[in-house]
């Protein structure tokens, strides 16, 4: 189980960096670009990639991610689409991470034990279900470690240590840190309390800890990178791509480029930071 993960991080470990975690919707403009989108992440410099599974109502998502997904539904990407996306980055990509990101309700209305069938021969490695507390174990994230697939949990500043046990119990691959209080890309962090916040997670598990809301560039992702195993961006990439849609939010000819350019940049900022290789 999350062996893609797990092999992922212990490269960078070894090569002494972060990793770099990069978010993009799934069918965002269109399911053509989204897969060209995809297949770049890793070739841009993104170690592990989070697929974005659209929803109506995502509660946590600030107004980029949100505009993100109503492009994708606009133009009928769904469950079936999105996995179907991932089986086609899978063929071309054997060894980098696959995420998929989203809410409970598309996964409950595909039906779970089918859904956890069809993510595992799609390539998924794991699943962060962010409107799932601990206390909803049984629904999605107990089946999910039984298939193979780690459900990986987020942390957030007001996580604390009594809350904390609760979180990371069943969490596999790596915990997240959402670095504010609020939704995606609302604000900036405080850089100079993430390390401390990571290592107070640390201390309750060995799982890699990777940090993100609010990364927009490649001088926070290196600020980021100093006190965490990874760094999280997403709305600043969807940002990136957005800026480039015409007035009928088609895609443009610089709208891969325009994503790749930015995770590049943040590439370079994750790997300026240089961490004690491992042993």
């Amino acid at each position: 189980m999350t062996q893609r993960i797990e092999a992922r991080f212990q490269k960078c470990r070894a090569e002494g960096r972060a990793a770099l975690v990069t978010y993009v919707m799934a069918g965002d403009p269109d399911p053509e670009t989204s897969l060209q989108i995809l297949t770049s992440l890793p070739k841009a410099g993104a170690d592990i990639v989070e697929f974005g599974l659209p929803f109506t109502d995502p509660m946590a998502d600030g107004p980029a991610i949100q505009a993100a997904g109503l492009r994708a539904l606009k133009v009928g990407q769904d469950t079936v689409k999105t996995l179907d996306l991932i089986r086609r980055f899978r063929a071309e990509d054997a060894d980098t991470p696959v995420i998929l990101m989203g809410y409970f309700n598309p996964i409950f209305v595909y039906g779970v034990d089918r859904f956890l069938k069809d993510a595992k021969e799609a390539g998924i490695d794991g699943l962060i279900v962010v409107d799932l507390p601990p206390e909803e174990d049984d629904e999605l994230c107990l089946p999910a470690l039984k298939a193979g697939l780690a459900f990986i949990r987020l942390a957030t500043p007001t996580t604390d240590d009594k809350r904390l046990p609760a979180v990371l119990a069943n969490t596999a691959g790596f915990v997240y840190y959402v670095s504010i209080t609020g939704i995606t890309g609302a604000a900036t962090p405080d850089f100079g309390k993430v390390a401390t916040a990571v290592e107070r997670i640390k201390r309750h598990t060995p799982l890699p800890v990777v940090v993100g809301f609010g990364v927009k560039s490649g001088a926070h992702a290196a600020a980021v990178a100093e006190g965490a195993d990874g760094v999280v961006v997403g709305s600043a990439l969807i940002d990136a791509l957005k800026n480039t849609l015409d007035g009928q939010d088609r895609a443009t000819a610089g709208t891969i480029e325009a994503v790749t350019k930015l995770v590049k940049e943040l590439s370079d900022g994750v790997r300026s930071v240089a961490k004690r290789a491992a042993a």
